[in-house]
């Protein structure tokens, strides 16, 4: 099996160096040079330092199985962060604070607290995967910076990397973050759902809204993920390489700038995620709100400016969990790569 296994390769490689051939013989001499040209141009991106295949996979797979892992074990959080933050949508639905919204769901539906958790490890993997795998490769291009003698430069640049990786991963996954938002804000309403799952959801929007709908309220999410990310990676990275050793960073418990980088971040870049995400789950917010300022406003007539904060700090715990297991990850990874 194994020989006619080798043997069907073998007239593969002949017929692929043979069709070569062929379409090299049909090529002029400048058509030729023009080919090398764009060889040689592709080599050299490809082995630039700022760019290698092999770190830019690993990091997308470390990235994505510690988000994919942890985003399971704060799922219940996510639903109590929803509805605690815009419970004013939910008629007869108000909730004293965020162990009352526990309680209940946990008494009304249990387990079913993870019901959409699939969904969400679904678009979290590559979105994560993607923000950790363009930070890293984005830094070796934006910063290029000496840490110890450049520091300000060195952050800016840590800071525009963050970004644009946020922006870049948002561009291709929107539509997915968009839908788990729809979803979680169909929690809880046992006679009232609109939607089975995922799939459901992206579907009746594009039936009712066409594409459009599906990227509808893009401005207002990258801009807050570019801004969360940006600072949370930026900080964060530039913490680890001047405010302390990299001898000392080796220790979890000094990655502990993780949770406190975290929630900082998270308090600046709060109000754009209630906002966007408040415009997200209703059906038609472009018709409520002429746009993302009277939006704003509107929460802050009706609920005052503390609506922008509310929800449960400690599942910003998530984000920071997921920086110290990607570091933790790519430490030992490269310790047994060395020891190899």
């Amino acid at each position: 099996m194994l020989a006619n296994l080798y043997k069907r390769l073998e007239i593969l490689e002949n017929m692929r160096e043979h069709f070569i051939e062929i379409y090299l013989d049909c090529l002029s001499e400048k058509q030729k040079q023009e080919l090398i040209e764009i060889f040689i141009i592709l080599q050299k991106f490809l082995t630039k330092n700022y760019f290698q295949m092999g770190d830019f996979f690993r990091d997308f797979l470390i990235g994505g199985i510690s988000a994919a892992v942890l985003k399971t074990v704060f799922a219940p959080f996510h639903i109590i962060k929803l509805h605690t933050s815009h419970d004013y949508n939910k008629v007869g639905k108000r909730y004293k604070g965020i162990i009352d919204c526990f309680i209940s769901f946990l008494r009304e539906e249990g387990f079913a607290m993870w019901r959409g958790n699939l969904a969400n490890v679904i678009r979290i993997f590559p979105v994560q995967a993607l923000n950790f795998a363009f930070k890293d490769a984005y830094r070796k291009f934006f910063s290029p910076f000496d840490s110890k003698n450049e520091k300000l430069l060195f952050f800016l640049g840590n800071m525009a990397s963050g970004s644009a990786a946020g922006a870049a991963s948002l561009i291709t996954f929107h539509p997915l973050d968009f839908g788990r938002t729809r979803l979680d804000a169909d929690f809880g309403m046992k006679h009232k759902k609109k939607f089975t799952d995922l799939t459901n959801c992206l579907s009746k929007v594009y039936k009712s809204d066409g594409f459009i709908g599906l990227y509808r309220y893009f401005g207002v999410s990258v801009l807050q993920v570019s801004l969360f990310r940006g600072l949370k990676f930026g900080t964060y990275d530039t913490a680890k390489e001047t405010i302390f050793q990299k001898k000392l960073m080796s220790n979890i418990f000094a990655k502990c700038i993780a949770y406190f980088i975290t929630h900082i971040v998270d308090f600046i870049s709060r109000p754009l995620d209630t906002i966007r995400r408040m415009m997200m789950q209703l059906k038609r917010a472009d018709i409520l709100y002429k746009n993302t300022l009277d939006c704003a406003v509107n929460i802050a007539r009706k609920e005052g400016t503390q609506a922008f904060f509310k929800g449960p700090i400690y599942y910003k715990e998530y984000y920071s969990f997921v920086l110290v297991l990607y570091d933790e990850s790519n430490q030992l990874i490269a310790q047994r790569s060395k020891s190899a």
